[in-house]
């Protein structure tokens, strides 16, 4: 089997659990798959029309540009890609490039701004699609990061959901990769030829601080190769008693709480645990 072979079949299984792990998706779904044009979606998009060739379950996808405004945005090279694999697309233009360079000062950091105008356009998308998921292609090096940053940077330990319902209940956003690593995911797509469209907003501030902590746990991995694996696996398995949260204790104590854990909040994934009974999974370990 080529390494290519191999690297597609280790991706596919590692969503197919995760989409099992979490019920990201179900019998009918239309899922709305948010291309950028980086690696991540490309081979996110790649892995669902796969699944979906194969699923025992019928559902259906629609992948979707959105270009920003940005000064000499390629989307030409995104939508030949559609058409190429064969998706029905879309290709949207919202003007929010001005308003972030507007909004943000310069030499500050857009990328919280520029995601938040991104997500909002996105799900008013995903509404007039009628699309009942949003995949977007976070991996398990987003998961494990974002987890460090908000503990060393925010005070929270926190990272993201798989799933996650938006508060006025109009739209749900999956992370089918969140088990995948991104090297694979790097060598995947640089087989396959994606045509990248590099972020030009985000790559011209080289001191932002999911590039130390990356760099962090690049150098940790060198030294102890379980790192990104450990710290996975520690999502999954939580020890409330274990922590300082009073809230949280007196919820475990039995005291009412009525949050909804899939509502703006993280319940992440446990590899090597076993794995629900899901026909998805079954049709992939018969491969």
């Amino acid at each position: 089997m080529r390494e290519v072979d191999r690297l597609e079949r280790r991706i596919i299984r590692d969503t197919a659990r995760a989409i099992a792990d979490f019920s990201l998706v179900g019998p009918g779904d239309k899922i709305m798959v948010a291309c950028s044009g980086g690696k991540d979606s490309y081979t996110l998009l790649h892995v669902l029309q796969r699944l979906r060739e194969r699923a025992p379950i019928d559902f259906s996808l629609v992948a979707v540009n959105l270009d920003q405004g940005q000064p000499d945005f390629p989307a030409h090279l995104i939508e030949a890609h559609f058409r190429a694999v064969g998706v029905p697309y879309r290709m949207v233009k919202r003007d929010l490039w001005s308003a972030v360079k507007r909004m943000v000062p310069e030499g500050k950091t857009a990328c919280a701004l520029c995601s938040r105008f991104r997500r909002a356009a996105l799900y008013d998308v995903a509404v007039e699609l009628g699309c009942t998921r949003i995949a977007l292609g976070h991996h398990r090096d987003d998961f494990i990061e974002t987890l460090l940053l908000n503990a060393l940077y925010s005070g929270s330990l926190k990272a993201m959901p798989a799933l996650l319902r938006s508060r006025d209940g109009r739209n749900t956003v999956i992370r089918p990769l969140c088990y995948a690593a991104e090297e694979e995911i790097a060598a995947f797509a640089l087989a396959k030829a994606f045509p990248i469209v590099p972020c030009d907003v985000c790559g011209s501030q080289p001191h932002l601080r999911r590039k130390r902590v990356k760099g962090l746990l690049a150098e940790l991995s060198a030294e102890h190769p379980s790192v990104k694996a450990n710290l996975l696996h520690a999502l999954g398995h939580v020890v409330p008693a274990h922590l300082l949260d009073q809230g949280l204790l007196g919820r475990l104590a039995g005291a009412p709480g009525d949050d909804d854990p899939w509502i703006d909040a993280g319940d992440e994934e446990v590899p090597g645990a076993a794995l629900p009974s899901h026909p998805l999974l079954r049709t992939i370990d018969a491969k």
